[in-house]
């Protein structure tokens, strides 16, 4: 069993590599990450291809590689073309009204969508103050926590949905603890927030407190396509139909948005180039995990819903959480030796556990979720201060993020049955 994951060493070199080289050997890291993850991919592609002779598993993975990369470029592309031009400097009052609404909206257009198009005004909006804990929080909420309400907020509630999970079960189930989870992370950065304005000038203070914010929404035609995309998500059938409608609706809104629009979001293919690569290497290297987890799940002794909440929650903050939500549900029916129906008819607590776990986790780390290393990139571009992979666990994700999911354990999973 244990001796297996000795092929999961070029995935933890991966993880290690984006964690460390960028603070130790920054320049060589932005150089050489691409040729990095190459050879580190090279590994696992070898050993399937040439000793295990499964050139399945290397398919099956460049199919959901290809329908990630179709999703998240689209989105960004899309909202790219989407400028909402904000004059005035914003109070935590509207912060923490605009950090709720992107949250909503997440759950309408999913985590990357609502990054994408939220994260410039967020940025614009608190340019004489940004703070790392501006982008901290930002994915958090948004990037994240927010989108755990329906299947089109993240791709594992998505693929519950196509198991046979209702479409409005997650948000009947989960709100109470979407709600609890939203209102403490908004209390913690309204906190931080009235501190940072504090110390802005008393100019802007006066400013802010007496103007308030305009706003200007350019490129609206872009809607159009970004619930192109959001519809082609329900595309099943034939394969790569709905991958080909995401990238015809970015090509569209690529060629139909003016470049005066581009312009003014400092728009660039740097960021999804960037992320296009890590998750190449990270979704190949993730293989011999994955398999690892979906072979031994049933003998991890995780048996009871607060042990799979943490589980699934753990492992999605470093693994994809996608396959990860799909091997917990498949532990599960192995578990009560039913489908998903007869888990949601009797066990309805456990799909529960999986859904919070694997969304909410992915807020702990950077490549605990796609949209936050494209969030971190474009805060990146405008000069934010951005913590490093390193500093944004310990320093955020520990302290903030860990007491809130306990409380969640504590209230909702810890003696369920």
């Amino acid at each position: 069993m244990y001796h297996e994951l000795i092929w999961v060493l070029p995935f933890i070199a991966v993880l290690a590599s984006i964690a460390i080289l960028p603070l130790i050997q920054k320049h060589w890291w932005e150089k050489n990450f691409p040729l990095l993850c190459a050879l580190l991919s090279l590994v696992v592609i070898v050993r399937y291809f040439l000793v295990l002779k499964d050139s399945a598993s290397l398919i099956h993975t460049a199919f959901e590689y290809i329908s990630f990369i179709a999703l998240i470029g689209s989105l960004y592309v899309v909202a790219g073309g989407i400028h909402i031009n904000v004059k005035g400097e914003s109070t935590p009052v509207a912060n923490c009204l605009f950090l709720f609404i992107g949250a909503v909206f997440a759950n309408l257009i999913g985590t990357t969508g609502a990054s994408m198009i939220f994260i410039r005004p967020w940025i614009r909006m608190n340019k004489y103050r940004l703070t790392a804990y501006h982008i901290v929080f930002f994915i958090f909420i948004i990037s994240n926590v927010g989108g755990g309400l329906t299947p089109i907020g993240d791709p594992p509630l998505f693929l519950g949905y196509l198991k046979g999970v209702p479409f409005f079960w997650v948000l009947k189930q989960v709100w109470p603890i979407w709600i609890l989870a939203i209102t403490l992370l908004l209390i913690l950065f309204y906190t931080v927030d009235v501190q940072n304005f504090k110390k802005a000038p008393a100019a802007i203070r006066q400013k802010e407190t007496s103007k308030g914010e305009e706003w200007k929404f350019l490129g609206a035609h872009n809607i159009f396509f970004l619930l192109m995309i959001v519809g082609s998500v329900f595309i099943h059938h034939p394969p790569f139909l709905r991958e080909a409608v995401m990238i015809l609706a970015a090509v569209l809104s690529y060629k139909t948005t003016s470049k005066s629009v581009h312009e003014s979001n400092d728009f660039n293919f740097g960021p999804i180039k960037e992320v296009a690569i890590l998750f190449l290497g990270i979704f190949t290297t993730m293989i011999p995990a994955l398999a690892w987890l979906e072979k031994y799940a049933n003998q991890l002794g995780v048996n009871t819903p607060g042990q799979f909440y943490w589980a699934s929650g753990m492992l999605s903050s470093v693994l994809d959480n996608a396959p990860t939500y799909l091997s917990f549900l498949s532990a599960q029916m192995g578990l009560f030796a039913g489908t998903t129906h007869f888990l949601l008819e009797t066990h309805p607590i456990y799909i529960k556990a999986i859904s919070v776990g694997s969304v909410f986790f992915g807020a702990v780390t950077y490549i605990g979720n796609g949209p936050n290393f494209l969030v971190k990139s474009i805060a990146e571009q405008y000069n934010a201060k951005t913590p490093s992979f390193m500093a944004y666990f310990f320093n955020y994700s520990l302290p903030i993020l860990i007491p809130i999911f306990a409380l969640i354990w504590f209230f909702f999973f810890r003696m369920a049955v």
